[in-house]
């Protein structure tokens, strides 16, 4: 190489490198700022994983506690001062409230408990379908028959969680007005769905015969 061409590759050298140097001071703080951000996007990330644990395990022991005390409305009252920090926390501990103030025969407190747990829209569906179904299992001695009917007619539409529950429901409603008939075919329905539980269908079975109703359909006859 001659010394025209070193010369040449010094300066062609020198001219890159003051030419990083000035994107440097001029874009630098790109790279900072980026590199900030996933380092500070990392711990953030992990903060809030410690932190969730955190208040998931203060709200565990914290509901054992409270469900440690010698009596329901004593449970009740001390699970009402927990205060949890998200919606299926609260959610959790709604559930346990109202069963104790259930115990405790607050039962027009576990309704409103279940009510609010129902109307929650940051929760999911099978969480304010169990609520509502329960409140209406509680209100069975206060809420008129077409009441009840409508709201289990409700929970008991195609695809709902707690469909087939609510189907047993109505079905005892029928057996409360006097509609044989119609309790023995809903009980049969049960009894044919290959979603039932052996245990529903069992039940079922049972309250068929309690009827006087057949077990078997007739041949040609739709469940």
């Amino acid at each position: 190489m001659s010394d025209t061409d070193s010369f040449i590759d010094e300066v062609t050298e020198e001219v890159r490198r003051d030419q990083l140097y000035a994107y440097l001071r001029r874009y630098g703080w790109i790279a900072v700022v980026v590199i900030l951000a996933i380092v500070g996007g990392t711990a953030f990330n992990e903060y809030r994983q410690a932190q969730d644990r955190s208040q998931a395990e203060a709200l565990g022991d914290a509901l054992i506690a409270a469900l440690e005390e010698p009596d329901a409305a004593s449970r009740a009252g001390a699970l009402e001062q927990i205060a949890p920090q998200s919606a299926g926390g609260q959610a959790v501990r709604d559930f346990l409230l109202a069963a104790e103030e259930t115990a405790a025969g607050r039962t027009d407190a576990a309704v409103a408990t279940l009510d609010a747990i129902s109307s929650n829209g940051d929760l999911p569906e099978i969480y304010r379908q169990i609520a509502a179904f329960k409140a209406l299992t509680l209100q069975a001695g206060t809420l008129s028959v077409e009441e009840r009917r409508l709201s289990f007619e409700r929970l008991a539409r195609p695809n709902a969680p707690l469909r087939l529950l609510a189907l047993e429901q109505l079905a005892l409603i029928d057996i409360e007005t006097g509609d044989t008939d119609a309790a023995i075919a809903r009980l049969r329905d049960l009894v044919l769905d290959a979603e039932a539980t052996t245990d529903l269908q069992q039940r079922a079975r049972q309250a068929i015969v309690a009827l006087g109703g057949e077990l078997e359909l007739a041949p040609g006859q739709q469940g």
